[in-house]
């Protein structure tokens, strides 16, 4: 009844008794639908990397609810940032030194005016030119995060300042 009740609606499996969101069939069905719903299975299934990679495909915030352990899985992290670039402060603090998963999470555009991705960064990628220059073209002020020696250089707040004009021009 309740995996019928899922299928129908993801957030039937919130209200499902405690043994059932240890149901892996259940947990696959709800997560499939949006991957919220990784927050209310059993904490044995936010240990499944299955279905946590299930979870933050559907949706990057899933990330905050699994096992620390998948925090530290290069691809669980990837295809959250993709989602949802936040969700880089969710990733383990090894991978925020990972260029290629910071490049993918500052891409994405910041749905709260105060919290940028690149914020959570590891500084090493503060200096990086691209990965700041990307997290600019997003939003102006992610700049408050880049390295003071990239903020210094006169070249490269010129392509700054170009980027912000270009932004602004109508």
């Amino acid at each position: 009844i309740v995996l019928e009740a899922v299928k129908q609606y993801w957030r039937a499996f919130q209200y499902a008794d405690d043994s059932l969101k240890k149901d892996r069939e259940i947990v696959i069905e709800a997560v499939r639908q949006d991957g919220y719903a990784l927050q209310y299975a059993d904490d044995s299934l936010k240990k499944d990397r299955e279905i946590v990679l299930e979870a933050v495909r559907k949706n990057g915030y899933a990330l905050r609810f699994a096992d620390d352990s998948l925090k530290k899985d290069r691809e669980i992290v990837l295809e959250a940032v993709k989602k949802d670039g936040l969700e880089l402060w969710y990733a383990d603090d090894s991978l925020k030194k990972d260029r290629e998963i910071v490049l993918e999470a500052v891409k994405k555009k910041a749905v709260n005016q105060y919290w940028y991705a690149l914020g959570y960064a590891d500084d090493s990628l503060k200096k990086d030119r691209e990965i700041v220059l990307e997290a600019v073209r997003q939003s102006r002020h992610a700049l408050q995060f880049a390295d003071a020696s990239l903020k210094n250089d006169p070249d490269f707040m010129r392509t700054v300042q170009s980027i912000i004009d270009n932004q602004n021009a109508p």
